[in-house]
């Protein structure tokens, strides 16, 4: 926490004395905010409790004899994830004033044992004596393709390599002709190389990464939309809903495959054409239901539809796909009867723990797109792009009602976007037409409600699996 401190300096021919001092806490606490939220620096986060906000204190709801136990347990994984994922701390590089070193700061990447050229590095000052520069790897051997000596240049293929010499001119060919390789196989990590002459020292970063092979999916010679898209669902109990929406999709979209991941106690098979149907073990659960989907999709994008949607005239998937197409969004959201619910995710990063805020609303318009937003998640219908929407995943520990907590997981690398005029019906409710069919719908509520033991466990697992302290909901 920041505290106001006044320190006099005395300043100027009259020792005229100055006084420096921070802002006072009100007056700081006052900027920085996002929807309320105070976003500045600091190294704790909290959930303060406001009107009409809803707060969850994620230690609550783990029963007390075992909080301490899961806490050392989440740490000690925690550790582990930053071993493993190092570039999420990262050092922090101040450039010294007046160096006569040139080094690139940005932009120095070689994959894994690999070679590069150094580019930028160079001196710029005068020559009055010999001049000795000394260069410093950790992960990777230095060299020059300069034809020199090894009086002028020590340490070739090594982590060190020193350069001794007192032309400039020779100094700054020898420079320009450093290469770097990577000796070892590290997939994605970050060399901070040390270049010293004299009282100058600098260092610059080489990333080590390696690029994943392109996953790419052929929309056919025509771009028919139905070689780009696949619409994805999951149904439980309800096949009379799941067959009228099937029906409204033959009738704008007859050749288009639909996928329907079906966990009911009793299934009924769906023989119909370009429907793949996967069944599943009986109660196996909403987020279990859309991996298996979305995991035998083989197009581009795949559409989330619920199983008591209604396609109409209005749901238009070529604009759901012309935004993905033109933008960088991952996931675009649409409408539900006119509802095109859209929410932000606000994270706070503290030293034992973490904050999520979810806010309704979204960042700002989508570029090129007037009835298009940036946000970080929308309904239940949506477009996304196949493979970035596979890196995320569905929990599976996840049975019941779970929505937001994909967009939370996917927070950071799925760019999410919303449309309002691309709309999906949904069927009404109580459209049972026989006794049957409300046995159904009875069955289907009892599964469906979200049981105070389903909270407690949904927000035990934000505790250990996000590290999150709390989360706060508007």
């Amino acid at each position: 926490m920041m505290k106001g401190r006044l320190t006099e300096i005395k300043l100027g021919w009259d020792e005229t004395p100055l006084s420096l001092k921070l802002l006072p806490e009100e007056k700081y606490k006052s900027m920085f905010l996002f929807d309320g939220i105070w976003l500045g620096p600091k190294n704790h986060c909290e959930c303060v409790g406001a009107k009409k906000l809803t707060v969850y204190q994620l230690g609550n709801y783990i029963d007390k004899d075992k909080l301490a136990a899961v806490t050392e347990r989440r740490e000690k994984e925690f550790v582990d994830y930053q071993r493993r994922y190092p570039f999420e701390t990262k050092d922090v590089l101040i450039a010294q004033p007046n160096t006569p070193l040139s080094y690139p700061i940005q932009g120095a990447e070689v994959m894994p044992l690999h070679t590069m050229v150094i580019p930028g590095l160079g001196f710029h000052g005068a020559s009055t004596e010999n001049l000795q520069v000394i260069l410093q790897a950790s992960f990777g051997a230095l060299n020059t393709l300069a034809d020199v000596s090894q009086d002028v240049v020590g340490g070739r293929g090594e982590k060190k390599l020193t350069i001794s010499t007192p032309h400039v001119k020779l100094l700054n060919y020898i420079l320009e002709h450093i290469t770097y390789t990577s000796t070892e196989y590290l997939l994605d990590v970050v060399d901070l190389v040390t270049f010293t002459m004299g009282t100058h020292q600098v260092r610059f970063p080489v990333t080590i990464r390696q690029p994943g092979l392109p996953k790419l999916f052929d929309p056919g010679p025509d771009y028919n939309i139905s070689n780009m898209v696949t619409i994805t669902t999951k149904t439980f109990l309800r096949y009379h809903k799941l067959r009228v929406l099937l029906e409204s999709i033959r009738q704008y979209y007859p050749n288009m495959k639909v996928i329907v991941a079906d966990d009911s106690e009793h299934p009924e098979m769906i023989q119909q054409a370009n429907v793949e149907q996967y069944i599943m073990p009986f109660g196996k659960g909403w987020f279990a239901g859309r991996n298996l989907a979305i995991s035998q999709v083989t197009t581009k994008y795949y559409l989330w539809v619920d199983d008591d949607f209604v396609f109409t005239a209005s749901t238009k998937i070529e604009k759901l796909v012309e935004v993905l197409e033109n933008s960088n969004l991952d996931v675009v959201g649409g409408s539900v009867g006119g509802n095109d619910y859209k929410f932000k995710v606000i994270y706070e990063e503290g030293e034992d723990s973490s904050c999520l805020h979810i806010r309704y609303g979204s960042y700002h318009r989508l570029k090129g797109f007037p009835n298009c937003v940036v946000a970080s998640g929308v309904v239940n219908f949506f477009l996304a792009r196949t493979e970035e929407s596979r890196r995320v995943g569905f929990d599976p520990k996840l049975q019941r009602v779970a929505h937001s907590e994909y967009f939370m997981d996917g927070l950071g690398i799925l760019r999410v976007g919303s449309c309002n005029n691309v709309v999906v019906g949904h069927q009404p409710h109580g459209s049972a037409k026989s006794t049957r069919e409300a046995d159904v719908e009875k069955t289907y509520g009892r599964f469906r409600a979200n049981t105070q033991e389903q909270v407690r466990f949904k927000l035990a697992l934000h505790y250990f699996k996000n590290r999150m302290k709390c989360y706060t909901k508007a």
